[in-house]
């Protein structure tokens, strides 16, 4: 018998903490080599916190991780690997060209700190893929919202990971950056990238999306199919109660 390959994101019970507040509750999640998962849920359901556990920016209380079959305190090969944190996050304010931002997403690949012609034509390949070719050498700072986001992008595609990782990649961005970046999107899943992706709505990527898995108060309360609906009634789980007086609060939308 051939051996069962291993899932590239493997998380069994899952435990972590913000200061006191118990953020993962027990969080189970496997995705296969191929798929696109998204991970969605309201705000403060645990979302960014799950992913940023994936790549050890948040240490658990409990349970563990691995990706590709390495517990995640012995994995070191990063360069397979590719992360998209919220645009807020980074690359705002940095006197950086386009250029060097998205080359810095190749030093985990490159040899003695000296790019090669390979490295330097994976940069070229990357910016070009989210449409920023004639914009290569201007400063980040130049640059939209939207324009931002494709950088960041195009830093995790430099390095040609096997696994991309994004955190929100659609929030804040307009809507012709949203269709540039769910083509980019749509060519490395062809190409066979394995692919996580929080989410605040599914927007032009729910023709790419294999799976949802949804978030509530740090549990999975869903994974599967995707709902189709976007809005609070979408999400599974919806306990379906409504404020009636004043002094109720208010819930969020489903997916901001």
């Amino acid at each position: 018998m051939e051996p069962v390959a291993e899932p590239v994101i493997s998380v069994r019970g899952a435990r972590a903490t913000l200061g006191s507040r118990p953020v993962l509750r027990g969080v189970d999640l496997a995705v296969e080599r191929g798929e696109v998962v998204a991970l969605l849920g309201a705000n403060g359901s645990g979302k960014s916190t799950a992913v940023r556990s994936l790549i050890g920016q948040v240490p658990l209380t409990g349970g563990s991780v691995s990706l590709f079959g390495t517990e995640l305190r012995r994995f070191r090969a990063w360069s397979r690997v590719g992360y998209v944190p919220q645009r807020t996050t980074a690359v705002s304010g940095v006197p950086a060209t386009v250029r060097e931002v998205v080359a810095s997403g190749r030093l985990s690949r490159t040899r003695l700190g000296w790019p090669s012609k390979g490295d330097r034509a994976a940069v070229r390949r990357a910016i070009g893929l989210v449409g920023l070719a004639d914009r290569a050498r201007d400063s980040v700072s130049a640059l939209s919202g939207g324009q931002h986001q494709r950088v960041l992008i195009a830093r995790a595609l430099a390095a040609e990971p096997e696994l991309l990782i994004m955190d929100e990649p659609m929030a804040g961005v307009d809507l012709a950056s949203q269709e540039i970046l769910a083509g980019t999107l749509r060519e490395q899943v062809a190409a066979g990238t394995t692919v996580l992706l929080v989410l605040h709505e599914l927007g032009p990527l729910e023709p790419l999306i294999d799976r949802a898995v949804v978030l509530r108060d740090g549990c999975v309360v869903h994974d599967g199919p995707p709902p189709r609906a976007v809005g609070q009634h979408a999400l599974p789980g919806h306990d379906h109660v409504h404020p009636h007086a004043a002094d109720e609060p208010l819930r969020t939308g489903l997916l901001s």
